[in-house]
């Protein structure tokens, strides 16, 4: 369970006996002298809290007291008289009081027993001399107590503790090294459900270090720095002092929760930890963890899990426990079939808009009410909620939070069925799940501590949860409901619950035609506590804000993309043009001759090792810079355009160059091979693209086209598309008349693509039903070429951008820029999934959706992988930038051009 360790369960003392937002501030040896029998002094603990002093008794037999300071009448230094033997006996701390709370009698986890009347006890400490000191604390804490205003109680408590901490500091003797260097200690606290801990934080050179101002639960807690994966900022509180820190990738629990007491604090530790860890750990967002669940490298729970990570949701704090759906909506049935959509709950609705006829009745109210105006009066995550499901493994947490009661027997968690009817029927049920009801753990389900937690109407005892008829036991529960999260149905509409919980229609207009809306307290910044000037008034907003319920912070502003399932893959479609396949290199180990035995696995495969290319030869047929690289259907001839305004042709079989071209007196930049394989298309600086004739060896057309340069082109069915400076992109259409020439008036000009910069690149979709442009401002556009309707436009890059390119499933676009960013956008949605910084320009690449090939400004070929966004490999390629590079659709050989004039050839090596 995420609450506790097995160490901690043992533990008969807890700081969950003391009440929300006491402190435990010290410790003593002790005596009871207050037992019925007066020869009888009982040994323990003696702990001065801020609100409470606790007896623990070593004696387990005996229950732990707990005396509360504001029913106290009078605490007083008792000094007695000497002994027969005059020997001064040790002085005692005098308590009278109006209610003594008795817990865990017998050592069992039960109710607190509350004795109300005047009481007398008597404590004596090992430590002597330290008693006045005691009381004289305890007073000061008892006056507090007994201040009006809760606001004023807060506030003397607080400056009792801060005077404790500036009082004390770090003990470096605890350090793990004797060369370790300290970098920052600050006060903080160490946050556990329902509980803060003070003490003193330092951070070194190597460890993380954390010392409670009470010694508990140990004298100091260590993480090595080179250990911790994951480390989040945290609003606590709704104040951003928070700090959590994991050492593991996708577990649900932290390694420790620091709030401090400042957030230049709490910056200073983050920012130092976040260097540290600069060269070790990859930092994700919420849109590269979103690409890489949206491509099947994360299951939907480990998906979900990162979102509550990066939306401030956390295990240690209960107001903002992680929240997961309701996705199963059958629990009567013998059998759960997971692959009928009636067994699922509809993802895309609220809990609250589940139910129409309910919902009816809530959007009536709704209607009627003031502003501000919200349609649910409960929410789907609390405090309550989280332990209403966890209460047989956290029995102290659920006695910590309501005055040491359980709830009444019949409105505890009982059963699976009655929970989720009535959280479909009940007026203020609307609360969604944990995460623990998709784990591997199912003690929240059993009571294996046979603890009593009551008995309902019809006579019979809370015992284990009653699971659905489809569950054979608790873990077959655990895993046909973790089934259900991963399975095909949940995977196509999950997109829909986090646009409610996590995206676009948590807020605004979007919420309310969701049914979504819930009360103002709940969302992150509607409501400013710090400007509430009565100090009541505060603590009680803050007070109400927490137990209510808290909205997780809104991660997604645009619709979130679906996922990427084998019913929507798309397979590529092989172009002409890279149908040279392994004809192109001499074959190798991993290559496959045929074309028809390719499969996609060889391509992840060749994927995977391509940190394993080899230069196979060099070219050097231009006087400037490549600019372009295509090939033959058969792989036989490879041509190249350049900046020296000509388009060579090198012949593979023969090894050596064959012909050279010039059209015009500009740079050419860019080429193309029809379909037709007779064919290159040339597109110029000149404002003109060029058609060469292979057959017979001369320029055959020209298409003045544009009012600039023309960068880029891309062909389907007939149709040419050239990206000009001149800020449009136009589509022609060819007539084919069966003869190889292509004549002037053959060319139809169909649509006009409007930008409003200059477009420097462009790549159509394998189906060539969707076109990507690549602007000088820096704007992704994506446009349907069946309507020349733009679906998207986003600003991406802070400058030009370089090349632009589709995933083979069409599901995304990856762009590089000036910049030295490389974007993957989301095609559906415009979303902005992944960005990646580089050390320099990457002028151009190849990618596979989830690996890029690119070539660096410097001359290199860098190898990234997307999903955890790290360079994985770099090539030493040409002496200056790479600006061309083409790959066969087997993945095993790839051409590079470079502005060092130069034209390599590589080969994969298995």
């Amino acid at each position: 369970m995420a609450f506790f360790t097995t160490q901690e369960r043992t533990k008969r003392f807890s700081l969950l006996l003391l009440d929300l937002e006491e402190y435990y501030l010290e410790q003593h040896t002790a005596y009871n002298l207050s037992s019925s029998s007066e020869l009888r002094r009982i040994r323990g603990s003696f702990k001065v809290c801020s609100r409470s002093i606790i007896f623990d008794p070593q004696d387990v037999t005996e229950p732990i007291i707990k005396v509360p300071l504001r029913d106290c009448k009078k605490i007083e230094f008792t000094e007695t008289d000497t002994d027969p033997f005059n020997q001064p006996n040790p002085p005692v701390i005098s308590i009278s009081c109006e209610q003594v709370i008795f817990i865990k009698e017998g050592n069992v986890i039960a109710p607190y027993r509350n004795e109300r009347g005047p009481k007398m006890m008597s404590f004596e400490l090992d430590v002597w001399n330290k008693t006045e000191d005691v009381v004289q604390t305890l007073l000061q804490l008892y006056r507090a107590s007994c201040l009006d205003k809760l606001g004023d109680q807060t506030a003397m408590i607080a400056a009792n503790l801060q005077s404790r901490l500036a009082r004390s500091s770090f003990d470096k003797n605890c350090f793990q090294s004797v060369v370790e260097r300290p970098h920052e200690e600050c006060a903080a606290e160490m946050v556990t459900p329902l509980v803060s801990n003070p003490g003193h934080v330092c951070v070194t050179d190597q460890n993380l270090y954390f010392q409670p101002l009470n010694g508990y639960p140990e004298h100091v807690i260590q993480i090595k720095l080179h250990r911790i994966r994951r480390i989040y900022k945290r609003r606590h509180g709704l104040k951003p002092l928070g700090l959590e820190v994991f050492c593991t990738e996708n577990e649900l629990c932290s390694d420790i929760y620091l709030k401090f007491y400042s957030s230049a604090d709490r910056d200073e530790i983050y920012y130092y930890i976040a260097s540290f860890l600069e060269n070790q750990v990859t930092e994700h967002t919420a849109e590269s963890y979103m690409l890489q669940w949206q491509r099947g490298h994360l299951s939907n729970y480990q998906y979900l899990l990162h979102l509550n990570n990066l939306a401030d949701r956390s295990c240690n704090d209960l107001s903002q426990y992680p929240v997961f759906p309701w996705v199963v909506a059958d629990y009567t049935s013998s059998q759960l079939d997971v692959t009928d959509p009636a067994s699922f709950r509809d993802l895309s609705k609220p809990v609250g808009a589940l139910n129409k006829e309910r919902l009816d009745g809530l959007l009536a109210r709704y209607q009627g009410m003031p502003e501000p105006r919200f349609m649910y009066g409960s929410h789907y995550s609390s405090p309550g909620y989280v332990l209403f499901y966890l209460v047989r493994v956290a029995p102290e947490h659920m006695l910590c939070l309501q005055n040491g009661r359980y709830d009444h027997a019949d409105r505890m968690f009982n059963s699976i069925s009655e929970t989720w009817k009535n959280c479909l029927e009940g007026a203020t049920d609307f609360k969604e799940l944990i995460p623990e009801f998709y784990g591997s753990d199912p003690s929240f389900l059993e009571n294996g501590q046979n603890l009593d937690l009551g008995k309902k109407q019809n006579g019979k005892p809370v015992r284990d949860v009653v699971l659905p008829p489809w569950a054979s036991d608790a873990r077959d529960f655990l895993q046909k409901h973790k089934a259900a999260l991963e399975s095909p149905f949940v995977s196509e509409h999950l997109h829909e619950w986090i646009d409610l919980v996590f995206g676009f229609k948590q807020r605004g207009g979007e919420a309310v035609a969701a049914h979504n809306v819930f009360h103002p307290l709940t969302y992150e910044g509607e409501i400013d506590c710090d400007s509430i000037e009565d100090t009541d008034q505060r603590i009680a907003m803050l007070t109400q804000i927490l137990e209510f319920g808290q909205t997780p912070r809104q991660l997604f502003t645009r619709p979130h993309p679906q996922r990427i399932t084998p019913r929507f893959q798309n397979t590529r479609r092989s172009s002409s043009i890279n149908s040279a396949a392994s004809e192109l290199s001499p074959a190798s180990p991993c290559e496959d001759s045929s074309f028809e035995d390719l499969t996609e696995e060889s391509r992840k495969m060749a994927w995977a090792n391509m940190g394993n290319l080899k230069l196979i030869s060099s070219l050097r047929i231009h006087k400037e810079a490549v600019t372009g690289i295509a090939v033959t259907r058969d792989g036989a001839s490879i041509f190249s355009t350049s900046q020296d305004s000509t388009l060579k042709m090198f012949s593979k079989e023969l090894k050596e160059f064959q012909r050279s071209m010039s059209f015009s007196n500009m740079p050419l930049s860019s080429c193309l091979l029809l379909p037709d394989g007779k064919t290159v298309a040339c597109s110029s600086w000149d404002n003109n693209v060029y058609f060469y004739s292979v057959p017979f060896g001369r320029r055959q057309d020209t298409l003045m086209g544009h009012d600039d340069a023309v960068a880029k082109m891309c062909w389907f069915d007939d149709r040419l598309f050239t990206a000009s400076w001149d800020s449009t992109v136009k589509v022609w259409q060819c007539a084919s008349n069966g003869s190889s020439s292509r004549k002037r008036s053959q060319f139809e000009l169909l649509a006009e693509l409007e930008h409003d910069a200059g477009v420097n690149t462009l790549d159509m979709n394998p189906a060539g039903t969707l076109l990507v442009s690549g602007s000088k401002d820096g704007t992704v556009a994506i446009w349907d070429t069946r309507s020349y309707r733009a679906l998207q436009q986003v600003h991406c890059h802070t400058g030009t951008i370089h090349y632009v390119a589709f995933s083979p499933d069409s599901r995304h676009v990856l762009s590089s820029g000036e910049d030295s960013w490389m974007k993957v956008v989301d095609v559906q949605t415009g979303t902005v999934l992944s960005s990646l910084k580089a050390e320099e320009e990457q002028r151009c690449f190849c990618w596979d959706g989830n690996s890029v090939l690119s070539g660096g400004r410097t001359g290199d070929l860098v190898l990234w992988d997307l999903l955890s966004g790290s360079v994985t490999g770099r090539i030493p390629a040409h002496s200056g930038a790479v600006t061309a590079v083409w790959m066969n659709d087997t993945c095993n050989a790839v051409i590079t051009g470079g502005h060092d004039r130069q034209v390599h050839f590589w080969r994969l090596q298995c």
